[in-house]
C-alpha cells in the first residue's frame, strides 16, 4: 500500500534527523564548555532534546505502519501526529528551562567573552541543520507527513538557532559579552515558538480540524465533475499523513446505479490526480430540485 511505503520513506528521514543531532549536540556541548559559551551550550542542550522528538516521531511512524486491527479499522495513522505533539512537548521544555538558565547569566557581575571557536561551530552546525532541513522538507512534502514536516521544522529552527548563536558570539569578541546569554535567550524563544507551532498543527489534526481553502479546492473539483448537479454536504481531516474526504452529492434524479456509480468512480480518479487524495466517500442523492 502506497501510505505504508511513504511512511517508511519518513522513518529514513528521522533517522537522518537523529544521527546529525547525536553529532552536532556532543560537538556542541563540548566546545561550549571548553570556550565558555552559554550560547553554544544551549544550542547544544536543545539539540540533545532534538534526538528525544525525533525518536518519539521514529516511534510513531512505525506505530502509524501497523495495519488495521479490530480496535483500529481505519489502521494507526494519527500515531505519527501524536509523536509530533509529545515532540512538541519536549522542546517546550527544553525552551524554558533555556531561557531560565541563560537569563540568570545576566546577574552575574562578570560576563567572560567565549572563545572564537565557539562562534565557528554555530556556524558549521547551521550549514549541517540547513541541509538536513532541506531533505526533510522535500520528503515531507512528497509524502504528506505531518510528523516529518514537523521534524522539518525543528531542523530548520535548529539552524536559525545556531546562527543566532554564532552571531551573538561574535559580537562578544568586540566588547558585548552579554550578546551571548542573550543569544541564548533568543534560542529559548526559538524553541519555544517551534514547540508551539508544532503543537498547534498536531492538535488541529487531531481534532479533526482542516484548512478552509483545501477544502474548497476540493470541493471546487467535485462540483466541476461530469454529472454533479450540486454538493449537499462536503467535509475532510487528516488521518496521520492521509486525507479523508466525505462528500454527499446530488445527480440527475433518472440515473441509474451503473451510473450513479460511474460518477463516484470520476470524483475518485480527480481527487487522487489533483489532490493526491485516495481516501473518498462518496453519498449519492437525487437531485431535490427536480423531484
Amino acid at each position: 500500500m502506497k501510505a505504508y511505503d511513504e511512511i517508511r520513506q519518513g522513518e529514513k528521514g528521522a533517522w537522518v534527523s537523529i544521527v546529525s543531532y547525536l553529532m552536532l549536540s556532543a560537538l556542541k556541548l563540548l566546545v561550549g564548555l571548553a570556550s565558555g559559551s552559554q550560547a553554544l551550550l544551549a544550542d547544544g542542550l536543545n539539540n540533545t532534546t532534538d534526538i528525544v522528538a525525533s525518536i518519539a516521531i521514529l516511534i510513531g511512524l512505525k506505530i502509524s505502519r501497523k495495519p488495521p486491527d479490530p480496535d483500529h479499522h481505519y489502521g494507526h495513522f494519527r500515531a505519527e501526529t501524536i509523536a509530533a505533539m509529545v515532540a512538541s512537548f519536549i522542546m517546550a521544555a527544553v525552551g524554558l528551562q533555556v531561557l531560565y538558565q541563560a537569563g540568570t547569566k545576566f546577574f552575574k557581575p562578570m560576563l567572560e567573552k567565549p572563545d572564537i571557536l565557539a562562534a565557528w561551530t554555530a556556524l558549521f552546525c547551521a550549514l549541517v541543520m540547513l541541509i538536513v532541513f532541506r531533505y526533510n522538507h522535500r520528503l515531507a512534502k512528497r509524502i504528506n507527513s505531518k510528523a516529518m514536516m514537523a521534524a522539518a521544522q525543528d531542523n530548520r529552527s535548529d539552524a536559525f538557532v545556531s546562527i543566532g548563536a554564532f552571531v551573538g558570539i561574535i559580537g562578544s569578541q568586540f566588547g558585548l559579552p552579554w550578546l551571548d546569554p542573550l543569544s541564548a535567550v533568543l534560542v529559548g524563544l526559538i524553541i519555544c515558538r517551534t514547540a508551539w507551532t508544532i503543537f498547534h498543527d498536531a492538535s488541529h489534526a487531531l481534532t479533526d480540524g482542516f484548512d478552509e481553502d483545501e477544502l474548497a479546492q476540493i470541493s471546487k473539483t467535485v462540483k466541476k465533475t461530469p454529472g454533479v448537479e450540486a454538493i449537499r454536504d462536503i467535509k475532510a481531516r487528516v488521518h496521520g499523513n492521509n486525507v479523508l474526504v466525505d462528500v454527499t452529492i446530488e445527480v440527475d434524479n433518472m440515473l441509474n446505479v451503473v451510473e450513479s456509480h460511474e460518477i463516484t468512480e470520476k470524483i475518485e480518479e480527480r481527487m487522487l490526480s489533483k489532490h493526491n487524495i485516495g481516501h473518498v466517500h462518496v453519498h449519492i442523492e437525487p437531485n431535490k430540485d427536480k423531484l
